[in-house]
């Protein structure tokens, strides 16, 4: 058995979200852009990549100074 490969989110709305694949992709994007639109203004949210040995890698939210 295999276990699949895990890309966790951490931070802002994407917080909590797991979305699991078959293999690790060849070349993961280092930035991941979250735009939500709603009745106001889009807000955009930015995700950087970070490795995680024990399941795959993490999008951590980019936090502005």
């Amino acid at each position: 058995m295999t276990q699949a490969y895990v890309v966790r989110f951490v931070g802002g709305p994407l917080d909590g979200r797991v979305d699991s694949h078959a293999k690790p992709p060849e070349a993961p994007k280092q930035t991941v852009t979250h735009v939500h639109l709603h009745g106001g203004p889009k807000i955009v949210h930015h995700y950087d990549l970070q490795y995680a040995v024990e399941y795959g890698c993490e999008y951590r939210l980019r936090v502005e100074d």
